[in-house]
Formats: structure tokens, sequence, C-alpha cells
């Protein structure tokens, strides 16, 4: 299939050219070839969290790096922020390793404000050390305010901040240092554009100190062993290789596009997918929607609000009998919208097609409602 057809929200889209950089030997991950490369790759890796920090790498979904936080990060009580499926995961984690944790919930769809946090933080003053976010939730496309929520818990002095950045880093603008954050983690199959299997994760000196007090922090996944590696460019456990290549190949890409530029593209698909729903609904007559509210909405995914008599699978399903990939809404949302992930790799020009293929299969489906949605 030609690139510029598969908009799902995660697994995206990889160019063939970095698929092409896997196909290369493999080499001991202990040695000077394996040092060279992730050397190689540091400063980049570091432009793309916008640290100082190092950026842990690790072969495992970015769930792995969710169960970082959660084993290595609270030593008492977290507190999950919940908008989402993937919120909602920091808490399953928790709950499964055996760590005490609640959820601070707003209705999906929804973001988490500053002042909803600050609300909770002081009633419970002392009950939680740490909080954990995500920015760009992708079953619902809310952007969180991470800064804003970040400076409310730093008013708390033992207080930490764990963000998923999955559906964010590198497809809108994220600052670890500038905004003060204690662990940041991404996944390759996303913004990223590589394919699934890496975790990319930076670590706050805070967070460091915070690991030496938890006995129990896990083995595979130990922030500490994977601050000790950092410094001689090793990794902790055999990485898949060949998938750092990819990785290589693609920050490569990154760093010439520059990551200021990846964002404003991002932000422009997305302004573009948001005003092809208003057209949608105004020439439909029909309720079409973005879940998100304004000032709120992700610049790498767009959940759109579906009138009753539509579907998100039927949607779906048309779309990928004419060649485009795109997704159902996700969990509870599955029948009631469809979700666009225009992040990546992609170009205007590439929305542009899988949009119009969408027009044309929403008419066909009005049409075939007895002529249209009331």
């Amino acid at each position: 299939m030609e690139f510029g057809r598969f908009f799902l929200p995660g697994p995206t889209e990889v160019r063939p050219e970095v698929l092409a950089a896997m196909v290369r030997p493999v080499i001991g991950h202990r040695g000077k070839d394996m040092e060279h490369l992730l050397s190689g790759m540091d400063p980049a890796l570091r432009r793309l969290f916008r640290t100082e920090r190092p950026v842990y790498v690790s072969t495992s979904s970015a769930t792995g790096f969710m169960e970082t936080a959660i084993t290595n990060l609270s030593r008492r009580r977290i507190l999950c922020l919940v908008g989402g499926a993937f919120g909602a995961r920091f808490h399953e984690i928790a709950e499964r390793c055996g760590r005490p944790a609640d959820t601070l919930a707003v209705e999906w769809g929804t973001p988490h404000t500053p002042a909803i946090l600050r609300e909770r933080l002081d009633s419970a003053r002392g009950r939680y050390d740490l909080v954990t976010v995500v920015h760009s939730e992708t079953s619902t496309g809310v952007l969180n305010p991470v800064a804003d929520l970040a400076a409310v818990v730093r008013d708390y002095d033992d207080v930490l901040i764990a963000v998923d950045g999955v559906t964010s880093v590198g497809g809108a603008p994220v600052e670890f240092d500038a905004w003060d954050l204690d662990f940041l983690l991404t996944g390759s199959q996303k913004a990223l554009a590589l394919p699934p299997g890496l975790a990319l994760a930076a670590a706050s000196v805070r967070a460091l100190r915070r690991a030496e007090e938890i006995p129990a922090r896990s083995y595979y996944f130990d922030l500490l062993e994977f601050e000790r590696r950092a410094p001689g460019f090793q990794t902790t456990n055999t990485p898949a290789v060949n998938l750092f290549y990819a990785l290589e190949s693609q920050m490569e890409r990154i760093t010439h596009e520059g990551i200021e530029n990846r964002w404003d593209r991002h932000r422009e698909m997305a302004e573009r997918t948001w005003a092809w729903v208003v057209d949608l609904a105004d020439r439909t007559g029909s309720d079409f929607s973005v879940l998100a509210p304004e000032g709120y909405r992700s610049p790498t995914v767009t959940a759109v609000n579906l009138p009753d008599g539509l579907s998100g699978p039927e949607i779906v399903a048309a779309a990928r009998a004419r060649g485009f990939t795109l997704a159902p809404g996700y969990g509870k949302l599955k029948p009631s919208t469809i979700r666009i992930g225009h992040m990546g790799d992609h170009t205007m020009a590439e929305l542009e097609a899988i949009l119009a293929v969408l027009d044309e299969v929403i008419d066909e489906l009005v049409d075939d409602r007895m002529g249209g949605l009331e």
C-alpha cells in the first residue's frame, strides 16, 4: 500500500526508508558499537524531550514506562488523573502492582484543570506523593494543560508528577525542563512514526531520589538502573537492536525537519481536521462535532462525535474498503465516535485525501438513512 493512507491514532504509518534502516546486522549490546549508536542519538533525543537530562530507551511498549512511574515514584499513595482509557491505565497498573492509588476523574472528552487538581491536593494534603496524567489522551483527543498542572504540583513539596506523552512527544510542544516535570514517557509507534516496540522516558533528579527510597522498584523497569547505564550509553537489558536502527534513522529525519516545524505541521493538520468537522456538520445538517473542547484539543488525534444513526465501526469499514485506515472510538466511545490520527510523518495533502474519502463515505451512509439524518 502506498504511504499516506493509514491514519490510526497509533500505531502510525512508518516511512519505507525508516523501515529499510532496520535491515542491518545485529551488533553486540555491550560493546563500542552500541555505545556509538546510542551516543550518536543522544543530542537529538534530548532535543525531542527538551531536556538536559538523559533520555532512556527501553525495549517495551510505553506501558512499561508507565509501570516504571508507578513502581519507582510513590512510597505512599498515587493520584491518577483519569479522563479517558489511558489515564485509567495508570490506575489499573497501580492496582495490579499493589500500589495505593485514587482517581481524580472527569467525563471522557473533558480536560483536567489546575483548579480541580489543586482542590484535591489541598483537601487531601499529605495523602499523595505522586500525580499521574496523560498529556494527549488518545481515546478522546483531549490535550491536558500539563504545564499548568505541573505548576500546581510544584506547590506541594513531597509530590511528583509523571506524564504520559505517548501521543504528544514529537507532535505537540512538550518541555520536560521548562515545565519542571518529574517523569515523561512516550512510545515509538505514535507521533514519532516508528514501528511499535520502543519506549522512551526522561526522569528528574527528584524522581531518582524518590526511587532510591523504594526497595521494590521492579527488576526490568528499575529507574535507577536506567540512570546508571545512561552515562555509558548502554541499555539495561538486551535491546531490540534493529528497532534502535529505525530510531536512529527517524531521529535524523526529525532533526532535519526541526522539532518546532514538526509541531507546527501537526497543529496545521489538526486545525484542518477540526474545520472539516464544522463544515461536515453544516453541509449535512447533522450533529458532527469534535469531542474535545476548544483550547484543549490534541494536535495529533481528533475524536469526532457522530450523529444518531451513524456508527464508528461502519464508517471505518467503509473507509477501509476504499483503501484508507482510521479508528472507531475507544472503549465506551467506540459506537459514537471515529478517531483520526493526524500524526507522525503525514502531510496535509495526505490528510486531505482521507478527509475527501470520509466525505464520500458519510454522504453515502447519510443517503442510505432515508435521505438524510433528522
